[in-house]
């Protein structure tokens, strides 16, 4: 078997082991809740994932450029602050203000992004940097209160396509669109080689930093277009927003496959990844489990994610 069959065969068993274990948990929450398998709990679901689902393709792609960002969680809570302030206090339209969240998310992955690459600090130190900041600047621009929006921005939300939420359709255009990227793209093949050794593709003539600069400029958009699918659903804008996302979000690309050393990684099971993650919590919460308890499964899933990782490199 030649290199690529090979990879080919790896990779549908990786799809067939993650659609299992999707197919196992909704098979195990329905027996254990005779409500789970409902248009209820699909709809809320279809609700809830867009938001982790954006910001878990902005960091497939940082992760698989060698990097890390913990700050999506709080760059998605200024967005959304930025958003509500611009549309109900500054007069903006609802269109503008949508177009504010968006920058406000790029402008902060960019400037990540730019100390990564200028000064070349960790990514986790840089991020965990812009995660405080980023929170600070919510909780300025709000006066620590929560703007309430309702209507101008009920339409996102409430848009639907053949009773599929709109904010889940763009979710799944994204998720197609950075899986296009990364397997029949320049740039695609350009950031694995990247995080797979800077060294080698800088030998290779490529320009590691504008990739790395590249990759946290998406990070911050997608999580900047995550806070205006969270802000609509909620009819407002908190500074609380987001906390914890960021863990989320790395948790559902590592169960989908991504090695956080860099160099390898599918959008596509960054989305089984999310949907694992959304189904899991739904259902503890359903048979009633504490949070407590659904917080340290989570933890045990996410470890066993990383072993799994680990193993993959040892045998590959």
């Amino acid at each position: 078997m030649n290199g690529s069959a090979a990879g080919t065969s790896t990779a549908l068993r990786e799809y067939l082991a993650l659609g299992l274990t999707l197919a196992a948990l909704v098979l195990t929450f329905a027996l254990a809740s005779e409500n789970f398998l409902s248009r209820a709990t699909f709809l809320a679901l279809a609700h809830q994932v867009p938001d982790i689902t954006v910001v878990a393709v902005g960091m497939t792609f940082v992760l698989i450029a060698g990097g890390i960002d913990l700050s999506v969680g709080s760059v998605l809570a200024l967005s959304s602050s930025m958003l509500g302030v611009s549309i109900v206090h500054w007069g903006l339209p609802p269109g503008a203000g949508l177009g504010v969240a968006l920058l406000t998310g790029l402008a902060c992955g960019l400037a990540s992004g730019a100390v990564v690459v200028r000064w070349r600090v960790p990514s986790f130190i840089v991020t965990l940097g812009m995660l405080e900041g980023a929170r600070g600047l919510a909780y300025l621009v709000t006066d620590s209160r929560t703007v309430y929006l309702g209507e101008p921005l009920e339409w996102v939300a409430d848009s639907s396509l053949l009773g599929i939420p709109l904010p889940f359709l763009v979710a799944l255009l994204v998720v197609a669109a950075g899986q296009w990227v990364l397997s029949s793209t320049v740039f695609g093949r350009h950031l694995r080689a990247v995080g797979y050794s800077e060294q080698v593709s800088v030998y290779s003539g490529l320009s590691p930093g504008r990739i790395r600069l590249a990759v946290f400029g998406l990070s911050g958009l997608l999580a900047g277009l995550a806070a205006i699918f969270h802000t609509s659903r909620l009819f407002s804008a908190n500074p609380n927003a987001g906390s914890g996302l960021e863990l989320q979000a790395i948790a559902a690309v590592v169960i989908g496959g991504t090695s956080l050393l860099g160099g390898r990684g599918s959008v596509f099971k960054s989305l089984l990844g999310v949907l694992i993650i959304a189904v899991l919590g739904a259902g503890l919460a359903q048979i009633g489990a504490q949070e407590p308890t659904k917080r340290l499964i989570t933890g045990l899933v996410i470890v066993l994610a990383v072993v799994a990782d680990a193993y993959r490199r040892k045998v590959s």
